[in-house]
Protein backbone atom coordinates (compact mmCIF):
# COMPACT_ATOMS: atom_id res chain seq x y z
CA UNK A 1 0.00 0.00 0.00
CA UNK A 2 2.94 2.32 0.54
CA UNK A 3 3.42 2.49 -3.24
CA UNK A 4 -0.18 3.47 -3.88
CA UNK A 5 -1.46 6.98 -3.28
CA UNK A 6 -3.63 7.23 -0.18
CA UNK A 7 -7.18 8.47 -0.36
CA UNK A 8 -8.11 11.37 1.92
CA UNK A 9 -9.73 8.81 4.21
CA UNK A 10 -6.55 6.71 4.12
CA UNK A 11 -4.44 9.76 4.94
CA UNK A 12 -6.69 10.50 7.92
CA UNK A 13 -6.52 6.89 9.14
CA UNK A 14 -2.75 6.76 8.75
CA UNK A 15 -2.46 10.06 10.63
CA UNK A 16 -4.62 8.79 13.49
CA UNK A 17 -2.48 5.65 13.73
CA UNK A 18 0.70 7.73 13.89
CA UNK A 19 -0.72 10.10 16.50
CA UNK A 20 -1.98 7.31 18.74
CA UNK A 21 1.09 5.12 18.25
CA UNK A 22 3.44 8.01 19.04
CA UNK A 23 1.87 8.31 22.48
CA UNK A 24 1.73 4.53 22.94
CA UNK A 25 5.42 4.04 22.10
CA UNK A 26 6.47 7.10 24.12
CA UNK A 27 4.66 5.78 27.17
CA UNK A 28 5.32 2.04 26.91
CA UNK A 29 8.36 1.60 24.67
CA UNK A 30 8.65 -0.77 21.75
CA UNK A 31 8.20 -3.98 23.70
CA UNK A 32 5.41 -2.62 25.89
CA UNK A 33 3.36 -0.95 23.16
CA UNK A 34 0.26 -2.88 22.17
CA UNK A 35 -1.14 -2.92 18.65
CA UNK A 36 -4.59 -3.67 20.09
CA UNK A 37 -4.58 -0.40 22.05
CA UNK A 38 -3.31 1.53 19.04
CA UNK A 39 -5.94 0.28 16.60
CA UNK A 40 -8.74 0.73 19.14
CA UNK A 41 -7.77 4.33 19.91
CA UNK A 42 -7.12 5.10 16.22
CA UNK A 43 -10.53 3.64 15.26
CA UNK A 44 -9.05 1.25 12.70
CA UNK A 45 -7.99 -2.41 12.55
CA UNK A 46 -4.80 -4.45 12.53
CA UNK A 47 -5.05 -5.20 8.81
CA UNK A 48 -5.07 -1.49 8.01
CA UNK A 49 -2.16 -0.77 10.35
CA UNK A 50 -0.08 -3.58 8.88
CA UNK A 51 -0.96 -2.48 5.33
CA UNK A 52 0.52 0.95 6.07
CA UNK A 53 3.50 -0.02 8.22
CA UNK A 54 4.17 -3.75 7.75
CA UNK A 55 4.77 -4.51 11.42
CA UNK A 56 4.92 -3.04 14.90
CA UNK A 57 8.63 -2.38 14.35
CA UNK A 58 7.88 -0.71 11.01
CA UNK A 59 5.37 1.54 12.75
CA UNK A 60 7.91 2.49 15.42
CA UNK A 61 10.53 3.17 12.74
CA UNK A 62 8.16 5.46 10.83
CA UNK A 63 7.34 7.40 13.99
CA UNK A 64 10.90 7.52 15.29
CA UNK A 65 12.44 8.67 12.00
CA UNK A 66 9.66 11.21 11.65
CA UNK A 67 10.47 12.55 15.11
CA UNK A 68 14.16 12.90 14.22
CA UNK A 69 13.30 14.80 11.06
CA UNK A 70 10.87 16.99 12.99
CA UNK A 71 13.55 18.04 15.47
CA UNK A 72 16.01 18.75 12.65
CA UNK A 73 13.44 20.86 10.79
CA UNK A 74 11.88 22.62 13.78
CA UNK A 75 15.20 23.20 15.55
CA UNK A 76 17.82 23.65 12.82
CA UNK A 77 21.38 24.06 14.03
CA UNK A 78 23.03 27.46 14.16
CA UNK A 79 26.68 26.58 14.67
CA UNK A 80 27.50 30.25 15.05
CA UNK A 81 25.26 30.30 18.13
CA UNK A 82 25.25 26.82 19.64
CA UNK A 83 24.00 28.27 22.93
CA UNK A 84 20.80 29.44 21.23
CA UNK A 85 20.47 26.05 19.51
CA UNK A 86 20.66 24.34 22.91
CA UNK A 87 17.91 26.60 24.28
CA UNK A 88 15.70 25.92 21.25
CA UNK A 89 16.21 22.17 21.81
CA UNK A 90 15.23 22.63 25.47
CA UNK A 91 12.04 24.37 24.34
CA UNK A 92 11.23 21.61 21.84
CA UNK A 93 11.59 18.97 24.56
CA UNK A 94 9.05 20.95 26.61
CA UNK A 95 6.65 21.17 23.64
CA UNK A 96 7.05 17.56 22.55
CA UNK A 97 8.29 15.36 25.41
CA UNK A 98 7.11 12.31 23.47
CA UNK A 99 9.86 12.83 20.88
CA UNK A 100 12.69 12.56 23.40
CA UNK A 101 11.01 9.58 25.05
CA UNK A 102 10.94 7.79 21.68
CA UNK A 103 14.68 8.33 21.32
CA UNK A 104 15.22 6.97 24.82
CA UNK A 105 13.22 3.82 24.08
CA UNK A 106 15.21 3.34 20.87
CA UNK A 107 18.41 3.62 22.91
CA UNK A 108 17.20 1.21 25.60
CA UNK A 109 15.58 -1.40 23.38
CA UNK A 110 17.53 -1.24 20.13
CA UNK A 111 20.95 0.39 20.23
CA UNK A 112 22.46 0.48 23.73
CA UNK A 113 25.85 1.59 22.35
CA UNK A 114 27.19 3.65 19.49
CA UNK A 115 25.08 5.94 17.33
CA UNK A 116 21.37 6.06 18.10
CA UNK A 117 20.49 5.37 14.46
CA UNK A 118 22.39 3.52 11.78
CA UNK A 119 22.18 6.43 9.36
CA UNK A 120 23.61 8.85 11.95
CA UNK A 121 26.15 10.13 9.45
CA UNK A 122 23.45 11.13 7.00
CA UNK A 123 21.40 12.79 9.74
CA UNK A 124 24.36 14.57 11.33
CA UNK A 125 26.37 15.55 8.24
CA UNK A 126 24.87 19.03 7.95
CA UNK A 127 25.25 19.73 11.66
CA UNK A 128 28.83 18.48 11.71
CA UNK A 129 29.74 20.53 8.63
CA UNK A 130 28.22 23.62 10.23
CA UNK A 131 30.18 23.08 13.44
CA UNK A 132 33.42 22.47 11.50
CA UNK A 133 32.87 25.68 9.55
CA UNK A 134 32.24 27.59 12.78
CA UNK A 135 35.44 26.08 14.17
CA UNK A 136 37.37 27.13 11.06
CA UNK A 137 35.96 30.66 11.48
CA UNK A 138 37.19 30.70 15.08
CA UNK A 139 33.68 30.81 16.60
CA UNK A 140 33.66 27.34 18.17
CA UNK A 141 36.44 25.72 20.15
CA UNK A 142 38.61 23.17 18.30
CA UNK A 143 37.93 19.46 18.62
CA UNK A 144 35.89 16.74 17.03
CA UNK A 145 32.69 18.38 15.70
CA UNK A 146 30.71 15.28 16.71
CA UNK A 147 31.87 15.57 20.31
CA UNK A 148 30.95 19.26 20.37
CA UNK A 149 27.49 18.47 18.98
CA UNK A 150 26.97 15.59 21.43
CA UNK A 151 27.93 17.78 24.39
CA UNK A 152 25.58 20.61 23.38
CA UNK A 153 22.69 18.16 22.89
CA UNK A 154 23.42 16.54 26.26
CA UNK A 155 23.43 19.92 27.96
CA UNK A 156 20.11 20.81 26.31
CA UNK A 157 18.63 17.64 27.81
CA UNK A 158 19.54 18.52 31.41
CA UNK A 159 15.86 19.01 32.33
CA UNK A 160 14.32 16.89 29.57
CA UNK A 161 11.65 14.23 30.16
CA UNK A 162 14.40 11.61 30.39
CA UNK A 163 16.65 13.46 32.82
CA UNK A 164 17.81 11.29 35.69
CA UNK A 165 17.86 14.39 37.89
CA UNK A 166 14.71 16.42 37.13
CA UNK A 167 12.19 16.30 34.30
CA UNK A 168 10.73 19.72 33.51
CA UNK A 169 7.28 20.24 32.02
CA UNK A 170 5.71 23.04 30.03
CA UNK A 171 3.29 23.58 32.94
CA UNK A 172 5.98 24.98 35.21
CA UNK A 173 6.21 28.77 35.75
CA UNK A 174 7.71 30.77 32.89
CA UNK A 175 10.29 32.39 35.17
CA UNK A 176 11.65 28.93 36.03
CA UNK A 177 12.10 28.14 32.33
CA UNK A 178 13.67 31.54 31.74
CA UNK A 179 16.17 30.90 34.54
CA UNK A 180 17.06 27.48 33.07
CA UNK A 181 17.37 28.93 29.57
CA UNK A 182 19.76 31.60 30.83
CA UNK A 183 21.89 29.03 32.66
CA UNK A 184 21.89 26.69 29.66
CA UNK A 185 22.76 29.50 27.23
CA UNK A 186 25.64 30.72 29.38
CA UNK A 187 26.95 27.21 30.11
CA UNK A 188 26.97 26.19 26.45
CA UNK A 189 28.50 29.51 25.43
CA UNK A 190 31.34 29.03 27.92
CA UNK A 191 31.82 25.38 26.99
CA UNK A 192 32.00 25.67 23.21
CA UNK A 193 32.80 29.19 22.08
CA UNK A 194 36.27 30.60 21.71
CA UNK A 195 37.60 33.66 23.48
Amino acid sequence: MADQPLTSRGVATRGRIIDVATQEFAEHGIAGARIERIVAAARTNKAQLYAYFGSKEGLFDAIFHGSLERIMNVVPIDAGDLADWAVRLYDEYLRRPDLIRLATWARLERRPAGHLVEEAGRLDDGKLRAIAEAQAAGLVRPGDPFDVMAMVIAMSMAWSPVSNVYAATADEPQELHDRRRALLRESVRRAVTTG
